[in-house]
């Protein structure tokens, strides 16, 4: 079937089509999970250093950055791609799926390896026409978190120091052909959860001799769900979620203990404070009605994601120019990003761009094995970028 009517992409960008296509499916095919990305890594500093570009290294343990540098004096905008893959067997049914067993790129960091690849190579074909400097920035561990630091602290930031700090992340939820942008809070702050419950011990045959750690799990995953619908403002957003449960040995024996795993997503460190107070209280309240007692432990992995409000409204403008007006949205998402890190060092913008196809059948989901983008999407997002870095780098 065909696709929609895409927006136009230059020629200088169209002719990179097949290389994008290339080194998309070569990363997809060799995923590495958060702080092993040494493959990656390897082929990333290749194509950089095949590319021309100028300060090739590599930084924070497993990512690389390098430098294309403009002809003239000017700011500098960095363009920052993420690179690690998940712990998720891939059964896209691809021809260029996962070789690595049990490890896939589930979440598109291939795409936005590829994206900039092919950014990169635009600028260093037009440089002598760009004033100031990019720096491309591939971080290894978004997944896990703590690379977007990692890379910081290996001084991206300077030499030349950064002005605007931009990315994208491909949507497997969006059309292609459409883009997802909004100022201000745009992603979630992530706080992890991990909850154990005791009890005590016994018979399945004899339940009144023990306290069913299970039983009072099931209790306390019913009641921490009023924690965002009965415990915040209407107005506030918010999300808890309770991702797994072990527990017990076996069917005929009652479970002493039982550990749940979770997540709390919010905007505001009030609101997670607010959350994480109710959420030890209702535990305290469920455990002491059966008997039990209760541990909970919680980290919050980076800051919520926070776009500028004036480099939004140029992106915005830039956005609604080229993808037309009816092809931009504007919905924050519960989801995290550790892109988050930059953007509290230096003003910038990140946003969703659609890659969703659902009249090729494309319509998957994000962290899912069966994860599929549409590669049309990947011109796109060379074309958008070089827009946005052209107008940054000129303004």
């Amino acid at each position: 079937m065909a696709s929609p009517e895409l927006p136009p992409v230059r020629p200088a960008v169209r002719a990179l089509t097949s290389q994008l296509i290339a080194d998309r499916r070569h990363l997809h095919q060799h995923p590495e999970l958060s702080w092993q990305e040494h493959e990656t890594q390897r082929y990333l500093l290749q194509r950089l250093s095949e590319l021309g570009l100028a300060d090739v290294r590599p930084i924070a343990r497993t990512g690389a950055t390098a430098l294309v540098e403009g002809a003239r004096p000017g700011p500098c905008v960095l363009w920052r791609a993420d690179i690690d893959a998940l712990p998720v067997p891939e059964k896209s049914g691809l021809p260029f799926a996962s070789v690595n067993e049990g490890v896939m790129h589930a979440c598109g960091h291939d795409t936005h390896m590829a994206i900039a690849l092919g950014l990169a190579a635009w600028a260093q074909q037009h440089r002598a026409d760009l004033p100031g400097a990019i720096r491309f920035v591939f971080q290894p561990a978004e997944e896990a978190a703590g690379g977007a630091a990692a890379c910081i602290a290996d001084g991206v930031l300077e030499n030349p120091r950064v002005d605007v700090a931009l990315g994208l992340h491909i949507s497997a939820d969006i059309p292609i052909g459409a883009i997802n942008l909004a100022p201000g809070p745009f992603f979630a702050a992530p706080t992890a959860l991990r909850i154990e419950i005791t009890g005590r011990g016994g018979h399945a045959a004899a339940p009144h001799q023990a306290v069913d750690a299970i039983v009072v799990a099931a209790h306390a995953v019913t009641a921490l769900q009023t924690v965002v619908s009965r415990s915040l403002p209407p107005s506030e957003q918010a999300v808890l979620t309770i991702g797994k449960i072990q527990g017990g040995f076996r069917g005929n024996v009652i479970a002493e203990s039982a550990v749940m795993s979770g997540t709390i997503r919010s905007y505001s460190a009030a609101v997670r404070d607010l959350m994480l107070r109710r959420t030890e209280e209702i535990l305290a309240g469920v455990c002491a009605a059966f008997g039990a007692t209760f541990e909970l432990r919680h980290e919050t992995s980076c800051p919520p994601l926070v776009n500028d409000p004036a480099v939004t409204a140029e992106v915005l403008e830039l956005a609604r120019a080229y993808f037309g007006p009816g092809r931009v949205i504007g919905v924050p998402t519960m989801g995290a990003e550790d892109m988050s890190v930059f953007l509290e060092a230096r003003p910038g913008c990140y946003f969703w761009l659609g890659a969703r196809n659902e009249r090729k059948g494309i319509a998957g989901r994000h962290h899912d094995p069966g994860f599929v983008i549409d590669e049309d999407a990947l011109p796109l997002g060379v074309e958008f970028a070089a827009r946005m870095v052209e107008h940054f780098l000129r303004r």
